[in-house]
C-alpha cells in the first residue's frame, strides 16, 4: 500500500500537471483558433495517453516516473500556432515524435545537446517565457484581492508547507481572493464526454522548422532530461534512451490525434523521485498515483474546460505567469553562469522574447540559430574548452 508521503507527493505532482499545464493548453487552443470540440480533444488526448505512459514506465522498472506532457512546449505554441490548420499542427506534432524516437533510438539526444550551449537553450527558453510572466504585473492591479493573494501564496506557502510547490500555493490563495472579490460569470451549459478527433496530418517545411524542432528539442531539453537528471540525482539508473524513444512514440501517436506531446515530467518526477516522497524503493508509487489522477483528470476534460474558461483572463493570465516564472528564474540563472556566452545568451534571450517571426520560422528558433552563430564566429567557449584540454593533458 502506498504511504502517507507517497499520496502526498502524488497528489502534488498531479495538481502541478493538471492546473498549470491545462491553463497553458487552452491559450493555446485560443491562439491558434480552435474549435471547443478540438480543444476537448486535445486535453483529453495528451493527459489520458500521458498519464498511460508514465503509469506503464513506472509499473514496469519501478521507477518514480511523473507527468503528462510537456507545459514549456505548450507555453512556446502559444506563441507559434496562429495561422496554421488543425491538419498541419498535427503533421508537426507528428514530426516531432518521430524525430524524439529516432534521437532516442540512435542515443545521437547527448551528441546534439553538446553541440548547442546549454546557456543558449536556457536564454531561448527564458526570452520564450518573459512575455508571459510581465504579465504578472497588470493582472495584480487589474485584481488587486485575488492577485496580492496568489502572490502571496506563492512566495508564502512554500515556506510553511516544506516543499509544497509555489504555483500550488498562488492557485490556492488566488481562487480564494477571486471569490472573495469578484462575481464569476454563470456557468455554461455543460459539455458532454468527447472523444479525441483525427486529424488527418499534413506535412510541410514551415512545421518541421517552425513547430517540430522546437516542440522536440523543448520536450527533451526541458522535461526529460531534467526528469532524468532527477532520477540520477536521487539515485535511479533509468533507461534513457528508451525512455526517450517511448515518448517520441506517444507523442507521435497523441499527434495524429491533435495532441503537442506526451512524456515524463521534469518537475512532477523530481516530486515523485525527492526524498519527501517516502522511502527510495516505494516512491514509484508517489508516481503510479499521479498518473492515475493525470490520466482521470483527461477523462473529465469536459468539466475542466468549463471551469477554467469561467475564469477572468486576468486570473489565468496572473496564473499562467506565475506557473512560469519558476522556469524563468531558473533558466536566466543557468544562461549567466557561464561567463564565456554571455553575450551569443544575451542575443538568445533578446530575439526569443521579441516574438518576430520571419520566413515563417518563429522568434525561438532563429533565438538558437543566432545565438550559435554569434558564439562559432566569436569563439566563445574555445578557451574554456582549451583549459580542460590541457588539464586533461
Amino acid at each position: 500500500m502506498p504511504s502517507i508521503q507517497n499520496a502526498a507527493a502524488g497528489l502534488m505532482s498531479a495538481l502541478m500537471a493538471c492546473t498549470a499545464g491545462a491553463v497553458m493548453l487552452v491559450q493555446a487552443a485560443d491562439a491558434a483558433g480552435m474549435t471547443r470540440e478540438h480543444l476537448l480533444s486535445w486535453i483529453l488526448i495528451v493527459y489520458l495517453t500521458g498519464g498511460a505512459l508514465n503509469l506503464a514506465l513506472s509499473l514496469k522498472y519501478k521507477l518514480p516516473f511523473a507527468g503528462a506532457h510537456s507545459i514549456t512546449a505548450a507555453a512556446f505554441l502559444s506563441s507559434v500556432v496562429a495561422g496554421y490548420p488543425p491538419g498541419e499542427l498535427a503533421g508537426s506534432f507528428m514530426m516531432a515524435g518521430a524525430l524524439i524516437a529516432v534521437l532516442g533510438v540512435t542515443g545521437l539526444f547527448a551528441r546534439i545537446m553538446e553541440a548547442i550551449p546549454r546557456s543558449l537553450i536556457d536564454a531561448m527558453l527564458a526570452g520564450l517565457v518573459l512575455p508571459y510572466v510581465l504579465k504578472v504585473v497588470p493582472s495584480v492591479t487589474g485584481l488587486p484581492l485575488a492577485g496580492g493573494l496568489a502572490l502571496l501564496g506563492y512566495f508564502l506557502a512554500p515556506r510553511v508547507v516544506k516543499n509544497l510547490p509555489p504555483f500550488i500555493g498562488a492557485l490556492g490563495l488566488g481562487l480564494a481572493g477571486l471569490l472573495l472579490g469578484h462575481s464569476l460569470p454563470a456557468a455554461a451549459p455543460a459539455d458532454s464526454l468527447s472523444w479525441p478527433e483525427v486529424s488527418l496530418p499534413v506535412f510541410t517545411w514551415s512545421g518541421l522548422l517552425a513547430v517540430a524542432i522546437p516542440v522536440a528539442f523543448l520536450v527533451l531539453g526541458n522535461d526529460i532530461a531534467v526528469a532524468l537528471a532527477a532520477l540520477r540525482k536521487n539515485g535511479y539508473q533509468a533507461p534513457v534512451n528508451r525512455v526517450i524513444m517511448v515518448s517520441g512514440l506517444g507523442t507521435l501517436f497523441v499527434g495524429f490525434l491533435g495532441g503537442h506531446a506526451v512524456s515524463i515530467g521534469g518537475v512532477m518526477t523530481s516530486l515523485c523521485s525527492g526524498r519527501d516522497a517516502g522511502a527510495p524503493q516505494s516512491r514509484y508509487k508517489a508516481a503510479v498515483i499521479c498518473s492515475v489522477l493525470v490520466a482521470f483528470f483527461g477523462l473529465f476534460a469536459w468539466l475542466a474546460v468549463g471551469l477554467i474558461e469561467r475564469l477572468p483572463p486576468a486570473f489565468v493570465s496572473l496564473m499562467t505567469g506565475l506557473s512560469l516564472a519558476g522556469i524563468l528564474l531558473n533558466s536566466i540563472r543557468s544562461a549567466l553562469s557561464q561567463s564565456a556566452y554571455r553575450l551569443s545568451s544575451l542575443l538568445a534571450f533578446a530575439v526569443a522574447a521579441s516574438g518576430v517571426t520571419w520566413a515563417g520560422i518563429s522568434s525561438p528558433v532563429w533565438a538558437l540559430i543566432i545565438g550559435l552563430g554569434v558564439s562559432r564566429a566569436l569563439q566563445e567557449g574555445r578557451a574554456g574548452r582549451t583549459t580542460q584540454q590541457s588539464r586533461g593533458a
